[in-house]
């Protein structure tokens, strides 16, 4: 019963992957085109998430200030869940819509980049991280499950939003990595040029 409800995981985690090449890949795409553009104008990404989200978007970080499977000059991140004594001071001072919103605020300029990941409908420190973006005039790449909830009327045209199919948490999870490794991806082919896996540095 266990190997089966195992195996399950599996096969539900790839059916969805398949999906998502199809609904989501057009709007990975656009998400690798604005953070190049940000990157490539001088300017920097700021990115923020909740829960397992924070934990993700500072491994994207790391692949951007070091490398993702290939050596590269290093690019301008940040990741505003990093530092536990301004985030939790902050959660102290100020209602949890201001945690990411002072610090973009603080860091963001027009040019910038923010990248806000969530998998859950009601995040108010990621929704106060969007309209301080807006205030800095800066794009928001925003990541979420299948309802955006109040984050979708926040986003502007010209924002990018990556939701994927689903409402079950690990699976959001699941996806949201693979669009952050896609994203990684797109960004070195986009400055070195294409590849094949035989010349990946191990």
């Amino acid at each position: 019963m266990l190997l089966q409800r195992i195996q399950q995981h599996f096969i539900d985690s790839a059916d969805l992957k398949y999906q998502c090449a199809q609904l989501v890949a057009p709007q990975v795409e656009a998400a690798v085109g604005a953070v190049l553009a940000a990157l490539t104008g001088g300017g920097k990404v700021l990115a923020c998430g909740s829960g397992v989200s924070a934990g993700l978007v500072q491994a994207f970080v790391a692949s951007l200030v070091g490398r993702f499977e290939r050596d590269r000059p290093e690019l301008a991140a940040f990741a505003l869940g990093s530092n536990a004594s301004v985030v939790t001071g902050l959660y102290n001072m100020f209602e949890a819509r201001a945690v990411f919103g002072r610090q973009v605020r603080a860091l963001g300029l027009p040019g910038d980049v923010l990248l806000a990941v969530t998998a859950q409908t009601q995040s108010p420190d990621i929704l106060g991280a969007v309209e301080a973006a807006h205030e800095r005039d800066m794009v928001v790449v925003a990541l979420c499950g299948a309802k955006p909830g109040p984050l979708g009327p926040l986003l502007k045209d010209t924002d990018v939003l990556v939701n994927v199919p689903s409402e079950r948490l690990s699976r959001i999870h699941e996806l949201h990595q693979m669009v952050l490794h896609c994203v990684c991806d797109g960004l070195d082919v986009q400055l070195l040029g294409d590849y094949s896996e035989t010349e990946i540095d191990e």
